[in-house]
Protein backbone atom coordinates (compact mmCIF):
# COMPACT_ATOMS: atom_id res chain seq x y z
CA UNK A 1 0.00 0.00 0.00
CA UNK A 2 2.57 2.14 1.34
CA UNK A 3 4.43 1.63 -2.09
CA UNK A 4 1.03 2.17 -4.03
CA UNK A 5 0.97 5.19 -2.72
CA UNK A 6 4.76 6.29 -3.27
CA UNK A 7 4.06 5.29 -7.10
CA UNK A 8 1.26 7.69 -7.12
CA UNK A 9 3.15 10.39 -5.20
CA UNK A 10 5.86 9.84 -8.03
CA UNK A 11 4.00 9.96 -10.86
CA UNK A 12 2.00 12.85 -9.71
CA UNK A 13 5.54 15.34 -9.03
CA UNK A 14 6.56 14.11 -12.99
CA UNK A 15 2.97 14.54 -14.20
CA UNK A 16 2.80 17.92 -13.53
CA UNK A 17 5.61 19.65 -15.59
CA UNK A 18 4.69 17.19 -18.71
CA UNK A 19 0.84 17.95 -18.05
CA UNK A 20 1.65 21.93 -18.17
CA UNK A 21 4.17 21.49 -21.14
CA UNK A 22 1.38 19.98 -23.26
CA UNK A 23 -0.85 22.75 -22.52
CA UNK A 24 1.18 25.39 -22.88
CA UNK A 25 3.74 24.89 -25.53
CA UNK A 26 2.18 21.50 -27.17
CA UNK A 27 -0.98 22.42 -28.12
CA UNK A 28 -0.77 25.88 -29.07
CA UNK A 29 2.14 24.42 -31.22
CA UNK A 30 -0.28 21.82 -32.88
CA UNK A 31 -2.90 24.23 -33.53
CA UNK A 32 -0.18 26.64 -35.03
CA UNK A 33 0.63 23.86 -37.38
CA UNK A 34 -2.69 22.93 -38.17
CA UNK A 35 -3.62 26.90 -39.34
CA UNK A 36 -0.45 26.96 -41.53
CA UNK A 37 -1.87 24.57 -43.44
CA UNK A 38 -5.13 25.64 -44.07
CA UNK A 39 -6.43 27.90 -46.09
CA UNK A 40 -8.72 31.22 -45.54
CA UNK A 41 -11.75 31.40 -46.78
CA UNK A 42 -13.92 34.15 -47.28
CA UNK A 43 -15.68 36.11 -44.61
CA UNK A 44 -12.53 35.58 -42.14
CA UNK A 45 -11.74 32.13 -40.60
CA UNK A 46 -9.42 29.04 -41.91
CA UNK A 47 -10.66 25.96 -42.47
CA UNK A 48 -10.84 22.48 -44.68
CA UNK A 49 -6.84 22.15 -44.44
CA UNK A 50 -7.11 19.03 -46.91
CA UNK A 51 -9.04 18.99 -50.46
CA UNK A 52 -8.47 16.66 -53.62
CA UNK A 53 -5.37 18.43 -54.59
CA UNK A 54 -3.51 17.56 -51.40
CA UNK A 55 -2.01 19.67 -48.19
CA UNK A 56 -2.07 23.65 -48.26
CA UNK A 57 1.66 23.23 -48.01
CA UNK A 58 2.62 25.11 -51.53
CA UNK A 59 -0.19 27.57 -50.63
CA UNK A 60 1.41 28.84 -47.62
CA UNK A 61 4.85 27.75 -47.03
CA UNK A 62 6.68 27.40 -50.64
CA UNK A 63 6.47 31.19 -50.87
CA UNK A 64 7.70 31.80 -47.47
CA UNK A 65 10.86 29.19 -48.51
CA UNK A 66 11.24 30.63 -51.78
CA UNK A 67 11.30 34.10 -50.27
CA UNK A 68 14.19 32.98 -47.98
CA UNK A 69 15.87 31.53 -50.96
CA UNK A 70 15.45 34.62 -53.23
CA UNK A 71 16.36 37.16 -50.41
CA UNK A 72 12.99 38.72 -49.89
CA UNK A 73 11.58 40.37 -46.76
CA UNK A 74 11.15 38.05 -44.46
CA UNK A 75 14.74 36.85 -45.14
CA UNK A 76 15.63 40.38 -44.35
CA UNK A 77 13.67 40.38 -41.38
CA UNK A 78 14.82 36.95 -40.53
CA UNK A 79 19.01 37.91 -40.95
CA UNK A 80 18.25 41.24 -39.55
CA UNK A 81 16.46 39.44 -36.31
CA UNK A 82 19.35 36.83 -35.83
CA UNK A 83 21.86 39.98 -35.90
CA UNK A 84 20.40 42.06 -33.37
CA UNK A 85 19.62 38.95 -31.29
CA UNK A 86 23.02 37.90 -31.52
CA UNK A 87 24.54 41.18 -30.68
CA UNK A 88 22.10 41.57 -28.28
CA UNK A 89 23.27 38.85 -26.60
CA UNK A 90 27.01 39.49 -26.63
CA UNK A 91 26.80 43.43 -24.90
CA UNK A 92 24.49 41.56 -21.86
CA UNK A 93 27.37 38.49 -21.22
CA UNK A 94 29.98 41.57 -21.29
CA UNK A 95 28.15 43.61 -19.10
CA UNK A 96 26.48 40.55 -16.94
CA UNK A 97 29.69 39.19 -16.41
CA UNK A 98 31.23 41.27 -14.18
CA UNK A 99 28.45 42.36 -12.15
CA UNK A 100 27.77 38.72 -11.76
CA UNK A 101 31.32 37.99 -10.93
CA UNK A 102 31.13 40.63 -8.11
CA UNK A 103 27.63 39.11 -6.80
CA UNK A 104 29.64 35.78 -6.22
CA UNK A 105 32.70 37.22 -4.84
CA UNK A 106 30.71 39.65 -2.64
CA UNK A 107 29.97 38.72 0.90
CA UNK A 108 27.16 35.96 1.94
CA UNK A 109 25.20 38.54 3.96
CA UNK A 110 25.48 41.27 1.24
CA UNK A 111 24.44 38.63 -2.33
CA UNK A 112 20.62 39.02 -1.61
CA UNK A 113 20.51 42.48 -1.55
CA UNK A 114 22.11 42.71 -4.80
CA UNK A 115 20.31 39.82 -6.25
CA UNK A 116 17.37 41.99 -5.40
CA UNK A 117 18.25 44.84 -7.47
CA UNK A 118 19.04 42.53 -10.66
CA UNK A 119 15.15 41.42 -10.06
CA UNK A 120 13.72 44.97 -9.11
CA UNK A 121 12.93 45.74 -12.93
CA UNK A 122 10.64 42.49 -12.93
CA UNK A 123 8.29 44.45 -10.29
CA UNK A 124 7.60 46.70 -13.32
CA UNK A 125 5.46 45.53 -16.23
CA UNK A 126 8.23 45.34 -19.65
CA UNK A 127 5.55 47.90 -21.59
CA UNK A 128 6.33 50.89 -18.92
CA UNK A 129 9.73 50.12 -18.75
CA UNK A 130 10.11 50.09 -22.73
CA UNK A 131 8.30 53.56 -22.50
CA UNK A 132 10.00 55.09 -20.38
CA UNK A 133 13.46 54.74 -22.73
CA UNK A 134 11.07 55.82 -25.24
CA UNK A 135 10.54 58.98 -23.47
CA UNK A 136 14.60 59.11 -22.36
CA UNK A 137 15.41 58.91 -25.94
CA UNK A 138 12.82 61.61 -27.76
CA UNK A 139 14.21 64.25 -29.20
CA UNK A 140 12.92 66.37 -26.82
CA UNK A 141 13.48 63.94 -24.22
CA UNK A 142 16.76 64.71 -21.51
CA UNK A 143 19.25 62.26 -22.80
CA UNK A 144 19.17 63.52 -26.35
CA UNK A 145 19.06 67.67 -25.32
CA UNK A 146 21.67 67.37 -22.46
CA UNK A 147 24.29 65.01 -24.67
CA UNK A 148 23.15 67.02 -27.99
CA UNK A 149 23.88 70.05 -26.78
CA UNK A 150 27.11 68.70 -24.76
CA UNK A 151 28.34 67.26 -28.31
CA UNK A 152 27.39 70.58 -30.20
CA UNK A 153 29.50 72.48 -27.60
CA UNK A 154 32.05 70.39 -28.07
CA UNK A 155 31.94 71.00 -32.09
CA UNK A 156 31.38 67.22 -32.55
CA UNK A 157 28.34 67.69 -34.07
CA UNK A 158 25.95 70.42 -36.10
CA UNK A 159 22.96 69.22 -36.58
CA UNK A 160 20.33 68.18 -33.31
CA UNK A 161 21.19 64.69 -32.35
CA UNK A 162 18.77 62.08 -33.03
CA UNK A 163 18.59 58.58 -31.34
CA UNK A 164 14.72 57.62 -30.83
CA UNK A 165 13.92 55.37 -33.83
CA UNK A 166 17.73 53.88 -34.93
CA UNK A 167 19.42 50.71 -34.04
CA UNK A 168 21.03 52.18 -31.04
CA UNK A 169 17.50 53.10 -29.07
CA UNK A 170 16.52 49.57 -30.16
CA UNK A 171 19.39 47.77 -28.84
CA UNK A 172 19.41 49.73 -25.57
CA UNK A 173 16.02 48.58 -24.73
CA UNK A 174 16.65 44.99 -25.69
CA UNK A 175 20.11 44.93 -23.80
CA UNK A 176 18.29 46.64 -20.67
CA UNK A 177 15.16 44.25 -21.10
CA UNK A 178 17.12 41.31 -21.18
CA UNK A 179 20.40 41.60 -19.48
CA UNK A 180 18.82 40.35 -15.61
CA UNK A 181 18.41 36.74 -18.17
CA UNK A 182 22.12 36.91 -18.15
CA UNK A 183 23.20 37.86 -14.81
CA UNK A 184 20.76 35.16 -13.06
CA UNK A 185 22.32 32.29 -14.95
CA UNK A 186 25.78 33.70 -14.58
CA UNK A 187 25.47 34.05 -10.92
CA UNK A 188 23.93 30.85 -10.04
CA UNK A 189 27.30 29.44 -11.69
CA UNK A 190 29.50 31.78 -10.13
CA UNK A 191 28.45 31.36 -6.82
CA UNK A 192 28.56 27.63 -6.64
CA UNK A 193 32.49 27.48 -7.58
CA UNK A 194 34.89 26.23 -5.21
CA UNK A 195 37.16 28.77 -4.29
CA UNK A 196 39.78 26.62 -3.89
CA UNK A 197 40.34 26.74 -7.62
CA UNK A 198 41.50 30.28 -7.55
CA UNK A 199 43.58 29.69 -4.42
CA UNK A 200 45.33 26.71 -6.34
CA UNK A 201 45.87 28.94 -9.49
CA UNK A 202 47.20 31.20 -7.05
CA UNK A 203 49.48 28.88 -5.59
CA UNK A 204 50.80 28.33 -8.83
CA UNK A 205 51.93 31.55 -9.89
CA UNK A 206 49.02 32.73 -12.16
CA UNK A 207 48.25 36.02 -12.01
CA UNK A 208 44.46 37.23 -10.98
CA UNK A 209 44.22 38.17 -14.76
CA UNK A 210 45.34 34.44 -16.03
CA UNK A 211 43.32 33.10 -12.98
CA UNK A 212 40.07 34.82 -14.57
CA UNK A 213 40.35 33.87 -18.06
CA UNK A 214 42.20 30.35 -17.97
CA UNK A 215 39.73 29.09 -14.70
CA UNK A 216 36.63 31.45 -13.78
CA UNK A 217 35.70 31.69 -17.13
CA UNK A 218 35.50 28.12 -18.70
CA UNK A 219 34.21 26.62 -15.31
CA UNK A 220 31.08 29.05 -15.66
CA UNK A 221 30.88 27.85 -19.47
CA UNK A 222 26.79 26.26 -18.61
CA UNK A 223 25.81 29.64 -17.05
CA UNK A 224 27.44 31.53 -20.11
CA UNK A 225 25.54 29.15 -22.64
CA UNK A 226 22.47 29.40 -20.47
CA UNK A 227 22.21 32.84 -20.27
CA UNK A 228 23.08 33.62 -24.23
CA UNK A 229 20.46 30.75 -25.02
CA UNK A 230 17.57 32.87 -22.71
CA UNK A 231 18.68 36.41 -24.18
CA UNK A 232 18.95 35.16 -27.89
CA UNK A 233 15.90 32.75 -28.25
CA UNK A 234 13.12 35.05 -26.72
CA UNK A 235 15.26 38.33 -28.90
CA UNK A 236 14.57 36.56 -32.30
CA UNK A 237 10.99 36.97 -32.11
CA UNK A 238 10.66 39.95 -30.17
CA UNK A 239 8.25 42.46 -31.04
CA UNK A 240 7.40 45.08 -29.01
CA UNK A 241 11.00 46.63 -28.02
CA UNK A 242 11.38 47.31 -31.99
CA UNK A 243 7.86 47.86 -32.71
CA UNK A 244 7.85 51.09 -30.05
CA UNK A 245 11.81 52.20 -30.18
CA UNK A 246 13.02 50.85 -33.66
CA UNK A 247 12.36 52.62 -37.18
CA UNK A 248 12.63 51.43 -40.77
CA UNK A 249 15.75 50.47 -40.43
CA UNK A 250 15.52 47.97 -37.73
CA UNK A 251 12.79 45.45 -39.32
CA UNK A 252 12.88 42.37 -37.05
CA UNK A 253 10.39 39.07 -37.80
CA UNK A 254 8.18 39.78 -34.89
CA UNK A 255 6.83 42.85 -36.60
CA UNK A 256 6.78 41.38 -40.23
CA UNK A 257 4.17 38.41 -38.16
CA UNK A 258 2.33 40.76 -36.89
CA UNK A 259 1.49 42.56 -40.18
CA UNK A 260 0.70 39.51 -41.75
CA UNK A 261 -1.85 38.89 -39.15
CA UNK A 262 -3.14 41.99 -38.13
CA UNK A 263 -3.05 43.78 -41.32
CA UNK A 264 -3.18 41.55 -43.93
CA UNK A 265 -5.21 39.18 -42.12
CA UNK A 266 -3.21 36.06 -43.73
CA UNK A 267 -3.20 33.84 -40.80
CA UNK A 268 -2.10 30.60 -42.42
CA UNK A 269 0.57 32.65 -44.10
CA UNK A 270 1.53 34.05 -40.95
CA UNK A 271 1.30 30.45 -38.88
CA UNK A 272 3.76 28.87 -41.89
CA UNK A 273 6.17 31.61 -41.29
CA UNK A 274 5.86 30.90 -37.00
CA UNK A 275 6.57 27.51 -38.10
CA UNK A 276 9.49 28.18 -39.97
CA UNK A 277 10.97 30.81 -37.22
CA UNK A 278 10.34 27.86 -34.64
CA UNK A 279 12.32 24.78 -36.76
CA UNK A 280 15.13 28.05 -37.79
CA UNK A 281 16.04 28.53 -34.53
CA UNK A 282 15.12 25.18 -32.91
CA UNK A 283 17.09 22.89 -34.94
CA UNK A 284 20.56 24.97 -34.55
CA UNK A 285 19.45 24.80 -30.72
CA UNK A 286 19.00 20.90 -30.94
CA UNK A 287 22.67 20.57 -32.98
CA UNK A 288 24.37 22.59 -30.20
CA UNK A 289 22.69 20.88 -27.51
CA UNK A 290 23.81 17.66 -29.15
CA UNK A 291 27.33 18.68 -29.60
CA UNK A 292 27.77 20.04 -25.62
CA UNK A 293 26.39 16.08 -24.74
CA UNK A 294 29.15 14.42 -26.52
CA UNK A 295 32.09 17.30 -25.99
CA UNK A 296 30.76 16.08 -22.39
CA UNK A 297 31.53 12.34 -22.89
CA UNK A 298 34.92 12.77 -23.75
CA UNK A 299 35.84 14.68 -21.47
Amino acid sequence: MKLLKSSRGKWAVIGLPYFWLIVMLLLPFLFLLQVSISEMVSGGGFYKIYRNEGWFLKNNFAPILDDILTGGIYRSAYLSSLYYASLTAIICLIIAYPFAYFMARAPKEKQPMLLLFVMLPFWISMLIRVYAIKALFNDSGIFVTSIGGLLKGLGLITEDLHVFGTPFSMMFGMVYVYIPFMILPLYSTLSKMDPRYWEAAADLGATPLKTFFLVTVPLSKAGIIAGLMLVFIPCVGEYVIPQLLGGADTLMIGNVLASEYFQNADWPLASALAITIILLVIIPMMILNKYEEKAGEFK
